[in-house]
């Protein structure tokens, strides 16, 4: 299991006075500023949210120490991090999707086909992004019930059901 948690992701500056915009990775995005500080994924830099508003289809952040645009625009794509043991255990039959990275995806006769990489959202959903075994080739599957009907993290495995030819 990760030591770390990503729980957010800065967008970029938001107007002049340092203010960023803020994608969050938590069941409530406003939670995301009860978890500080957040560290840099290197670990380097740690962030307080000292005030957090939603706009437009994003949160606006300021963050405490970053008062100009310019020093906002330097933290664009920055992922914001905290210990595991920060964050609240998931609840029975929910996980943390850093738990998945790593794990075997298998299919329902018991073939280890490959591996999981990422989890993504783009928008409409959750995308799981599976390494195939043995050519390496990449394979993305909605992570959906009917996609993915089974995650064991005590076991480190997903059953994936593949799309039909």
């Amino acid at each position: 299991m990760a030591g770390r948690i990503c729980v957010a992701q800065i967008g970029g500056a938001h107007g002049v006075s340092g203010e960023v915009k803020l994608k969050t990775f938590t069941a409530d995005p406003m939670a995301v500023k009860d978890y500080a500080p957040l560290e840099s994924e290197d670990g380097t830099k740690r962030f307080v949210i000292d005030a957090l508003r939603s706009s437009k289809g994003h949160l606006v952040a300021r963050l405490r120490g970053v008062t100009d645009r310019d020093a906002a625009e330097r933290l664009t794509h920055t992922k914001l991090f905290v210990p595991r043991e920060r964050l609240p255990p998931p609840a029975a039959g929910e996980f943390y999707h850093a738990d998945l990275i790593g794990a075997a995806a298998v299919t329902g006769d018991g073939n280890e086909i490959g591996t999981v990489l990422a989890i993504h959202d783009f928008g409409a959903g959750d995308i799981i992004e599976l390494r195939l075994n043995p050519s390496g080739a990449i394979l993305m599957l909605p992570f959906t019930e009917r996609a993915v009907p089974h995650v064991d993290i005590a076991a480190r495995r997903i059953l994936v059901v593949l799309p039909e030819k």
